[in-house]
């Protein structure tokens, strides 16, 4: 039997596909989407398109600079937030959890 281009893509790049569980629950909305990077920058492309460009270098990049400033105060929080340092650090999540590191213990003196 013949596995399909789309089936071995798949068990091929399965840890890859995977890795969005290896993060908090918390932040898995957060995980799925882009809209945040093409939202901020569409504010800037509308507003230069609007002014017809921004005439020099500098004046462009305080426009851009200005224009998400502004847009900043109407961004979500991300959920979890408090996670954000124990990811960085390489805390292990498991299915959106916290894995709690084995204690080693000790063995009992005879």
């Amino acid at each position: 039997m013949r596995i399909s281009k789309a089936v071995a893509s798949l068990t091929v790049d399965q840890d890859r596909l995977l890795a969005y569980f290896d993060y908090p629950a918390e932040h898995w909305k957060h995980l799925r989407t882009t809209n945040p990077i093409e939202s901020t920058f569409a504010t800037v492309r509308l507003r230069e398109g609007v002014t017809k460009g921004a005439g020099s270098r500098t004046a462009g990049l305080v426009m851009a600079f200005k224009l998400l400033q502004v847009a900043e105060g109407h961004w979500r929080h991300i959920d979890g937030a408090e996670l954000v340092p124990l990811v960085r650090a390489g805390v292990s999540f498991e299915d959106g959890v916290q894995i709690e590191p084995q204690k080693k213990r000790k063995k009992a003196v005879a």
